[in-house]
C-alpha cells in the first residue's frame, strides 16, 4: 500500500518545480528586471546610508603595484624596499591586509548620481564577460558555420556508450574551470545539442553541463587560476598573521575528489529527476526531429583536416609555453599552471582552437573556405548576440552601481561578525561558515571577492580553534560553487536562457532556476556531508595540507 509513495512524492516535486517555472518566467525581460533592481539598490541604499549603517573590519586590498614601479623610475630605478625584521631585500606583495570601515553610500545623492552618469561607459567597457563572450563565440561561430560542431557531436555520440555520455558531459564540464569561462559558453550549447541528436531534452543536456560547469566550480583534477588566486589572498592574510605560507596544493586531494562525486551526483540528478520531469523532447509537428542527411565521406576529410590544423596549432601553443624562457610562462618563476600567462590566455587559445579547427573543417569538407566566408561566420555569430550584449549592458550597470553602494561588502562583514560571536565546535562553526557563503552568493557571486573579504576575518579565528587556513579554505570552496546556476547576478544566467530558446521559445529565468534547484541543493547536501566526513577523518586536504594546525 505504501509502494507508490516514492512516485507520488517524484510527481509532487514536479510540479513544484513546473510552478516555480511559470512563476519565474512571468518576471519581466530580464533587462527590465535589472532596471528594477537598480531602482531598488539605489532606495535601499539611501535609507541604509541615511541610518549610518556602516561597518570596520580587516580586508585584503591589492598593492599598487604600478604606482611604486612609476615612482621608481622617476627615483632613476632606486627605489627598493626592506624586510623590517631581517633587513634583507623583499618584493612588494601582491595585497596586504588593511583595515578600513565601509558606509553604505547612498545612490539618490549628488554623488551616487554623479558616478551612474559618468561611469556607465566605463562599466560597460570594464565588465570583462562581454570580451569573454566574443571572443569565445568568434572561434565558436566559425566552427558551427564550417559545420564541425555538428560533426563533433555525431563522433561523440557514436563512439561515447550511450549510457556514458551524460558522465562525460558533466565531467567535462568540471574540468572546464580550468579555462574559467569557456565552459559555459562552449560547453553548455554543445550538451544540449549531444541530447537533441540522441533523442534525449536538449533542456536536460543544458543542466547537466551548466551543474558541472557552474555547480562544481571550485573543484578539478587540476589546478586552476582561481586556485593561485585564493592562494595569493590567503597567504596576504598568513603573513600578516607571521604564518607559513600555503602552496597552490593545498586543497588539491579535497578538490579532486570532489569532482569526481560531485560529478556523479550531478549525474544522478539529471537521470533520475530532470530526464524523467522533461520527459520525451518534442518538436513542432510532435516528433523528434533527426539530423539531415550528412556527407558521411565530406564529413570524415574535414575531421580529418581539421584535426591536423589542430595539431599544427597545438605544436605552436606548446612552443610557445614549453621550453624555458617561454612567452607564456611566468617571467619570475617559470611556471606554467597557477597564476601565468598560460592559464590567463587559456580562453583566447581555445576560442582560437575552435577557429583553425572549423577552417580546417570548412576546407577539408567545403563548406566554409576562404577569410570572407570566416569573416561572414563570426558576423553572423555576433549577430545573434544582440540581445544577450543589451542585457549584459544593464547587468553591468547593476553591479557596478551595487558594489559602489558597499552593500554587499556591508553584508558579508555583518554576516561574518555574526559568525564571529557564535561559541561553538569547530566543525559547528564551519557548516555554518558554508551556509552564510551559500547565501551570500546571491548576492555576491565570483569565487574571489567574498574570499578577500572572508579570509582576514576568520584565518585567524579559526587558528586559535587550531583549524588550519587550508581547512577553511576547503569550506569556502563548498559553499561558494554550488548556487552559482541560480543566483540572477550570475552574468552567464542570461546565456543560459538564450541557449535554452533555441528549444524552447517561452524558456525564460524561470525555466533555468527550475531546472538547476534540483542541481543547487544535491550537490550542497552532498558537498557538505563529504567535506564533514574529510574533517572528522582528519585527512589531509593537500600534500603537507593537514586539517589541524600543527
Amino acid at each position: 500500500m505504501t509502494a507508490p509513495a516514492p512516485a507520488a512524492n517524484a510527481a509532487e516535486s514536479s510540479k513544484l518545480l513546473d510552478w516555480i517555472e511559470r512563476v519565474g518566467n512571468k518576471v519581466p525581460n530580464p533587462t527590465i528586471m535589472f532596471v528594477y533592481l537598480i531602482g531598488i539598490v539605489a532606495l535601499l541604499s539611501a535609507v541604509l546610508s541615511l541610518a549610518g549603517v556602516k561597518v570596520t573590519d580587516e580586508m585584503v586590498v591589492p598593492v599598487p603595484k604600478d604606482e611604486f614601479s612609476q615612482i621608481n623610475e622617476h627615483l632613476g630605478g632606486t627605489w627598493s624596499i626592506y624586510d623590517s625584521v631581517t633587513g634583507e631585500p623583499a618584493e612588494v606583495p601582491d595585497f596586504v591586509v588593511k583595515e578600513q570601515t565601509i558606509a553604505v553610500r547612498s545612490l539618490i545623492s549628488v554623488e551616487g548620481a554623479r558616478f551612474f552618469f559618468s561611469s556607465f561607459v566605463d562599466n560597460f567597457a570594464g565588465f570583462g564577460v562581454v570580451a569573454v563572450v566574443l571572443v569565445s563565440m568568434a572561434g565558436v561561430g566559425v566552427a558551427e558555420h564550417a559545420g564541425l560542431m555538428g560533426a563533433l557531436i555525431r563522433t561523440i555520440v557514436r563512439v561515447a556508450p550511450a549510457r556514458w555520455l551524460t558522465f562525460i558531459l558533466i565531467f567535462v564540464g568540471v574540468l572546464s574551470s580550468v579555462a574559467t569561462d569557456a565552459g559555459y559558453l562552449i560547453l553548455v550549447p554543445l550538451a544540449a545539442a549531444a541530447f537533441y541528436s540522441v533523442g534525449r531534452h536538449p533542456l536536460a543536456g543544458l543542466a547537466a553541463a551548466f551543474a558541472g560547469v557552474g555547480g562544481v566550480f571550485a573543484a578539478n583534477l587540476l589546478l586552476t587560476p582561481s586556485d593561485a588566486m585564493l592562494t595569493e589572498v590567503t597567504n596576504s592574510v598568513l603573513t600578516s598573521l607571521n604564518m607559513p605560507a600555503l602552496e597552490i596544493t593545498q586543497n588539491f586531494y579535497f578538490s579532486i575528489v570532489s569532482s569526481i562525486v560531485m560529478a556523479a551526483v550531478v549525474w544522478l540528478v539529471t537521470v533520475k529527476i530532470t530526464q524523467k520531469r522533461l520527459g520525451t523532447f518534442e518538436g513542432a509537428d510532435g516528433s523528434f526531429h533527426a539530423d539531415e542527411e550528412v556527407d558521411e565521406a565530406a564529413e570524415a576529410k574535414g575531421l580529418r583536416t581539421a584535426g591536423i590544423w589542430v595539431g599544427v596549432f597545438a605544436l605552436i601553443v606548446l612552443a610557445l609555453t614549453l621550453p624555458p624562457g617561454a612567452p607564456l610562462r611566468d617571467p619570475a618563476t617559470g611556471n606554467i599552471i597557477g597564476n601565468t600567462p598560460f592559464m590567463a590566455s587559456l580562453v583566447f587559445v581555445i576560442s582560437l582552437a575552435f577557429m583553425v579547427a572549423g577552417l580546417g573543417y570548412g576546407r577539408g569538407a567545403k563548406t566554409l573556405q576562404g577569410g570572407n566566408a570566416a569573416v561572414a561566420a563570426i558576423t553572423k555569430t555576433f549577430a545573434s548576440l544582440g540581445g544577450l550584449l543589451l542585457m549584459f549592458l544593464m547587468i553591468a550597470q547593476f553591479i557596478a552601481l551595487f558594489n559602489w553602494s558597499n552593500l554587499p561588502t556591508v553584508a558579508a562583514v555583518s554576516a561574518a561578525e555574526v559568525l564571529t560571536q557564535a561559541n561553538v565546535p569547530a566543525i559547528v562553526l564551519l557548516l555554518a561558515f558554508i551556509l552564510v557563503i551559500v547565501v551570500l552568493d546571491f548576492i555576491l557571486p565570483g569565487l574571489v571577492p567574498k574570499w578577500v573579504i572572508f579570509a582576514p576575518v576568520f584565518i585567524p579565528i579559526f587558528a586559535q580553534l587550531g583549524v588550519a587556513p587550508q581547512t577553511l579554505l576547503a569550506a569556502y570552496r563548498v559553499g561558494d560553487s554550488p548556487v552559482n546556476v541560480l543566483t540572477p547576478l550570475m552574468v552567464y544566467l542570461p546565456f543560459m536562457v538564450t541557449v535554452a530558446q533555441r528549444y524552447k521559445k517561452d524558456a525564460g529565468i524561470g525555466t533555468i532556476i527550475s531546472l538547476m534547484l534540483p542541481y543547487a541543493g544535491a550537490i550542497l547536501v552532498s558537498w557538505t556531508v563529504l567535506y564533514a566526513v574529510w574533517f572528522g577523518l582528519g585527512i589531509p586536504w593537500g600534500p603537507g595540507a593537514p586539517v589541524n594546525l600543527p
